[in-house]
């Protein structure tokens, strides 16, 4: 740990969605535009940023958890700059400046000024004069781009409208120029994030649409996958389904939340359609890209949910047959509508009994689903190397020069277009190219095979 007061080492730790990913990274970009280098961890740091999520009590818990264990590190060096930023922080700031004073800073998200300001003053430098551009500058092969931010459907069960504000998209030409500079640092995939990105460009001059946007980012020369989420079914309309059946870099995936199965409960939820219109726009979009996958959110146990309206949750996941559900216990948050005008009434063991049930009919429907790609060959655009166990165990050096031939003992991690993780091991360089592979072995969760020769 430095003991000079000007700041010279960072730590970052978030938890929550891939927006708060993203807002990290460029928030990772700006400290090291202004010259500091990461940490391994928190004690060993000068600037500490917690990116919260309170979406889930859960998550607010861990967030709670780790701002508590950072109480000692401050007291020990006074001049270490603790701050706090993403969901957790709303417009006003005075009761978690009374239950945290040892935080230095708090920003709502994307709201990177107040901590980079600071900086600038221990730093005796014009922070925004020294920042180029927030894109993320340790890019691996995957990477994020928010191209919208805030929400305006206000669900009665969602925080996220009055931490992250109303809907913004930025100008397609930025995210094209952000999408070019990620490719000419070798990203291969870029995925298109916003609460609802489906609503992207309504704001914009000429109002032009996700498919406007993921045509402008189709002819990024380098990029090999586009991929978009999260969507809502209320906007998702023919021209992005159109154009996700007819971009070959678009990956054939859509993550389509739909909550809940029984209309009460998702008129109470304000989600603005039924139980029906969500599997006639299901079946819209099987019949227009025959090779789709779907991702989907559920929560359970939301106020009023009888067991009759739960099986009507079953039944869709049932019928749909999702590639992937994420499936959550309702937790009230305060400040939403929910919480101001609905009694939280379904105990919390029912609650996470419907969880289990809701996943153990989703892993049968994996385990079948999966099954089915046994000898088949995917594309897998590979994103990570691993070495196996049985080279770190004989200290064996692992070098990525192609040799030739096959054979194992470096692991690759990668993805195939409909966002299923493969596993394979080879001898050969395969890290950020796509690679066909036979599928040997199947899971619920993930696939295992062999690079074709």
């Amino acid at each position: 740990m430095s003991t000079e007061a000007t700041p010279q080492r960072y730590h970052i730790w978030t938890i929550g969605c891939q927006m708060n990913k993203a807002d990290s990274e460029r928030l990772e970009s700006a400290l090291i535009q202004l010259g500091l280098q990461p940490a391994e961890t928190a004690k060993d740091a000068d600037v500490i940023v917690l990116n919260s999520c309170v979406v889930r009590q859960a998550a607010e818990d861990k967030v709670v958890g780790m701002l508590t264990s950072l109480k000692p590190l401050k007291g020990k060096n006074p001049q270490r700059i603790v701050a706090l930023m993403g969901c957790m922080v709303g417009p006003k700031t005075d009761a978690l400046q009374e239950r945290f004073p040892y935080v230095d800073v708090f920003m709502r998200p994307q709201e990177y000024k107040p901590l980079l300001s600071l900086l600038g003053d221990r730093l005796g430098v014009d922070a925004e004069g020294c920042l180029s551009t927030l894109t993320p500058p340790n890019a691996g092969v995957t990477a994020y781009i928010p191209i919208i931010h805030g929400c305006d459907k206000f669900c009665t069960f969602c925080i996220i409208p009055y931490r992250r504000g109303r809907e913004v998209s930025r100008p397609i030409a930025d995210i094209v120029r952000e999408s070019e500079l990620l490719a000419a640092r070798g990203v291969r995939e870029v995925t298109l994030l916003g609460q609802n990105v489906d609503s992207y460009g309504h704001d914009l001059q000429g109002e032009p649409d996700l498919a406007d946007l993921l045509e402008a980012v189709h002819g990024v020369k380098g990029l090999e996958r586009i991929r978009f989420l999260t969507s809502h079914p209320n906007d998702m309309s023919q021209r992005i389904i159109d154009a996700v059946a007819d971009l070959p870099k678009v990956c054939e995936h859509f993550n389509l939340p739909f909550q809940a199965g029984d209309d009460d409960v998702l008129q109470v939820m304000r989600r603005g359609y039924t139980n029906d219109d969500y599997r006639r726009l299901v079946e819209r979009i099987r019949r227009r890209v025959p090779r789709v996958s779907l991702s989907t959110d559920i929560i359970v146990g939301f106020p009023g949910e009888t067991e009759a309206a739960f099986q009507q949750t079953l039944d869709l996941v049932r019928d749909i047959q999702f590639d992937k559900v994420h499936v959550a216990a309702y937790s009230t948050r305060p400040g939403t509508i929910a919480s101001r005008r609905m009694a939280d009434d379904v105990p919390h063991e029912e609650k996470k009994r419907r969880q289990a049930e809701v996943e153990a009919l989703q892993e049968g429907i994996l385990t079948r689903r999966n099954a089915r790609l046994l000898g088949k060959t995917v594309e897998v655009l590979v994103e990570e190397m691993q070495t196996s166990r049985s080279l770190a165990l004989v200290g064996a050096e692992v070098t990525l020069t192609p040799p030739q031939g096959r054979g194992k003992g470096i692991q690759w991690k990668g993805r195939n277009r409909n966002d299923k993780l493969v596993f394979f091991e080879d001898k050969r360089n395969f890290l950020g190219h796509t690679v066909q592979v036979r599928i040997e072995k199947t899971s619920p969760w993930s696939l295992q095979g062999m690079a074709a020769e």
